[in-house]
C-alpha cells in the first residue's frame, strides 16, 4: 500500500469570510485546489480573472465553478434563456481559468420528465460548453423534481451522449436517499467528471434542510463514506477528492482552523478507503494501540491537592522543575499542576484538565500519526534529565502527550521527570484507576474535537446523543478505543449561553473508577471529601424506576449517589462538588456491559453544581 497523497480540493462555500478569506485558508491547510461557489464570485471586487490570478499565486487550481441550476426546461422560451444563463457562466469560467462546471438537476417546476428531451437539452448544452473548452459535469440533487438519485443522473449523461458531458457524485446525495454505491464501480472512467464528499448525522427532517445546514466533513457524521468512496475509485476515478459541506457552524467559525479539519478529514477517509483495498494512503501509519490513561494533568489551587487526599491519593512526587505535583492511588495518577495557564478556561479560577497523557505502544509513531494529519507537535522546553514527550493540541486547547508509565518498552518514560517526595501513604479509598474524561467542547469545535480523536487516536464513536440540561439543549458523543481503556466524552452546549445565571461554564471532569462506589464514597466523604448534594426528588424518582433495597437507596440519599441503567449493565456515580470553578471529581463503578458516560443524570448534577455555588442564606 504506497502511501502517496491524492489532490484535495475544497468548496469555497465550507468556510466562513469573503472569497479572499477563505482561498487563504484552503492555501494554509494545504489544499490543492478549490470549487468556486458562485455566490462567493458575485459578492467579491476582484474580477473574475483577478480571482484566477489570486488562485494561482496561492497555488490552488479552481477544479470546479458552481452550481448552474434549472438548465432543463420544458419551455422553449425559458430553456433558450437557460442557454444564455450558461454562456455568460463560461465567460466567468474563461476568466476564472476554471474548465468544469456543476450542473445540477432541476427543481423547477418546468423540468423536463421526459428522458429523451432531458438528453438532447443535456447534449445541446455540453455541445456549447464543449465549443468554449468547458465540461459539463453533471449532477442529482437528492430532492431533484425527476432526477434524484446517481444512477437516474447517469442513464441522463450516456443518453446525452457528448464527449464534454459527464458526471458530478455526491456522496450526500448518494447516501442520504440510502441508494447503494456499489454500482458506480461500473461508471465509464472517462465519464467520472467530478466527485463531492460530504458526511452527515442521521436525522430525521426534509433531505433539502438536512443538506443546507447539517453536513459534516468525512469522519464527523455517520455515513460509510469508504463504502461511497471505494467504487468511485474502482471506477477508475482521479480527479480530487474535494468537499462540499454546508454547514451552519462552520460559515460562522475561524476559516483556517476549519480548512485544516476539513482536510484532515480527507486524508482519514483516504486512509480508511486504502485499508479496504482501494486508493493509496496518505497518512502511511495506523494508530498505535492505546493501552490507557498515564496520568491526568489539571491545572488548579491547593485546594484540589486536599480534595484528592480525602478521596484517598497519597502525594508521590513532585516535577524537577515545574510546578507540578503527582497524586496516585491505585492506577489512577493525577498532576496538579500550579503554574499551569488556562486563560482561556471561563472559569474565573482557572481549574481545568490540561493534559492527558495517553500510554502508546509507540509514542514516536503516535506522534507521526498525529503530524500526518494536520496535528504537528507542539514545541516544548525541557530541562536536564527530562523527558522529551511529543505533545500535540486537541482542538479545545488540551494537550496530548503519547508516552509511556513503565521502562519496558519504546519512548520516554513521563515519571522519570518526579522526584519522589518522603511521605506516609494516604489510605486508599477503594479507587483503582481512570474510567473516562469529560471535556466540554468550545462551540465552534465540536464536530472538529469529534474527527480529531477518532483519525488522530484511533477512537471509535460509543454514545450520541442530546440532553435537555438547567441552561439549554447539550449535545454530547463519546469515543474509546475497542478494549474500552480510554474513553473520551465530549459536550457542547447546542447555542451560547448568556451570562444572567451563575451557571457552570464549561465543566470538565474526571471519572475514577471503583469497584464499590458506595464503599469508596463512604471513605472519601468521612475523610472530609466534598461531596455533592443531590435533591430527594431524584432518589425518589429512582426508587421508583428501579426497585432497589431500603439499605441501598438509604446509603445513595446520604451519600449523593446517582444510578443509570440499561440492558448491559449499571453505572453508579458520586460526584464531588466543584473544586475550583468548573473542574470536578465522579467516582464511577460499572457492572455488565455497561457502556454509558452518565447523561441520563447530567441535568441533576447540573443543578446541583449551580445550586452549590449560590450564596447561601
Amino acid at each position: 500500500m504506497s502511501r502517496e497523497t491524492p489532490r484535495l480540493s475544497l468548496a469555497t462555500v465550507c468556510l466562513s469570510g469573503t472569497l479572499e478569506d477563505k482561498l487563504d485558508a484552503a492555501a494554509v491547510a494545504g489544499f490543492d485546489g478549490v470549487e468556486i461557489f458562485a455566490p462567493d464570485l458575485v459578492a467579491d471586487p476582484l474580477p473574475p480573472a483577478g480571482i484566477g490570478a489570486r488562485c494561482r499565486d496561492l497555488g490552488l487550481s479552481i477544479d470546479l465553478y458552481q452550481p448552474l441550476r434549472d438548465i432543463d426546461s420544458t419551455d422553449p422560451d425559458r430553456f433558450a434563456a437557460n442557454l444564455r444563463r450558461a454562456e455568460a457562466t463560461f465567460d466567468v469560467m474563461a476568466g476564472l481559468g476554471a474548465d468544469t462546471v456543476l450542473v445540477c438537476s432541476s427543481v423547477a417546476p418546468d423540468a423536463v420528465a421526459d428522458p429523451d428531451r432531458l438528453a438532447g437539452q443535456l447534449h445541446t448544452l455540453a455541445g456549447r460548453a464543449h465549443e468554449r473548452g468547458i465540461r459539463i459535469a453533471y449532477e442529482a440533487l437528492a430532492w431533484g423534481r425527476h432526477v434524484n438519485t446517481w444512477d437516474a443522473s447517469w442513464r441522463a449523461v450516456q443518453a446525452g451522449d457528448h464527449p464534454a458531458l459527464g458526471l458530478c457524485l455526491d456522496s450526500f446525495h448518494v447516501l442520504a436517499r440510502g441508494s447503494d454505491p456499489a454500482p458506480i464501480a461500473g461508471v465509464e472512467r472517462d465519464k467520472l467528471f467530478f466527485l463531492q464528499l460530504a458526511d452527515a448525522r442521521e436525522l430525521s427532517m426534509d433531505v433539502l434542510s438536512w443538506s443546507r445546514h447539517h453536513r459534516l466533513f468525512p469522519g464527523q457524521g455517520g455515513f460509510d463514506l469508504p463504502r461511497f468512496l471505494a467504487p468511485v475509485l474502482r471506477a477508475g476515478y482521479t480527479g480530487p477528492l474535494s468537499l462540499e459541506v454546508f454547514n451552519d457552524v462552520f460559515r460562522q467559525a475561524d476559516p483556517v482552523r476549519t480548512a485544516v479539519d476539513a482536510r484532515r478529514s480527507l486524508l482519514a477517509l483516504a486512509e480508511a478507503t486504502a485499508h479496504r483495498g482501494v486508493g493509496t494512503d496518505p497518512v502511511g501509519t495506523g494508530p498505535p494501540a492505546l493501552t490507557g490513561p498515564a496520568f491526568v494533568e489539571l491545572a488548579a489551587g491547593p485546594e484540589l491537592g486536599r480534595a484528592l487526599r480525602a478521596l484517598g491519593f497519597s502525594r508521590t512526587g513532585v516535577h524537577r522543575t515545574k510546578q507540578v505535583e503527582r497524586y496516585e492511588q491505585g492506577d489512577a495518577r493525577l498532576l496538579v499542576n500550579a503554574g499551569a495557564d488556562t486563560g482561556g478556561s471561563g472559569s474565573g479560577t482557572g481549574s481545568a484538565i490540561v493534559a492527558l497523557g495517553l500510554e502508546s505502544a509507540d509514542p514516536a509513531a503516535s506522534a507521526r500519526r498525529a503530524a500526518r494529519l494536520c496535528a504537528p507537535l507542539l514545541p516544548r522546553s525541557t530541562g536536564p534529565d527530562e523527558a522529551d514527550l511529543a505533545e500535540v493540541s486537541a482542538p479545545d486547547g488540551t494537550s496530548l502527550f503519547f508516552c509511556r508509565t513503565a521502562p519496558d518498552g519504546p519512548g520516554p518514560v513521563w515519571s522519570h521527570d518526579f522526584v519522589a517526595v518522603d511521605e506516609p501513604p494516604v489510605p486508599g479509598t477503594g479507587i483503582t484507576g481512570i474510567d473516562h474524561v469529560g471535556l466540554t467542547q468550545p462551540y465552534d469545535a465540536f464536530d472538529e474535537a469529534v474527527l480529531f480523536h477518532r483519525s488522530v487516536l484511533g477512537l471509535d464513536t460509543v454514545a450520541d446523543g442530546e440532553f435537555a440540561a438547567p441552561f439549554g439543549l447539550i449535545r454530547s458523543r463519546a469515543l474509546a478505543d475497542p478494549a474500552r481503556r480510554i474513553r473520551i466524552a465530549l459536550t457542547v452546549s447546542l447555542l451560547r449561553r448568556g451570562g444572567w445565571s451563575p451557571a457552570v461554564a464549561d465543566p470538565q471532569y474526571v471519572a475514577l473508577a471503583c469497584d464499590d462506589v458506595v464503599a469508596t464514597a463512604t471513605a472519601a466523604r468521612d475523610a472530609g471529601a466534598p461531596l455533592l448534594a443531590v435533591p430527594a426528588n431524584y432518589h425518589d424518582d429512582l426508587a421508583a424506576r428501579l426497585e432497589l433495597p431500603d439499605a441501598t437507596m438509604a446509603a445513595y440519599r446520604e451519600l449523593g449517589v446517582f444510578h443509570e441503567r440499561d440492558g448491559g449493565g449499571d453505572l453508579i456515580g458520586v460526584c464531588t462538588e466543584l473544586l475550583g470553578g468548573r473542574l470536578f471529581l465522579i467516582l464511577v463503578q460499572r457492572t455488565g456491559t455497561h457502556d454509558g458516560h452518565g447523561w441520563a443524570d447530567a441535568p441533576v448534577r447540573m443543578a446541583a453544581h449551580r445550586r452549590s455555588r449560590l450564596p447561601r442564606a
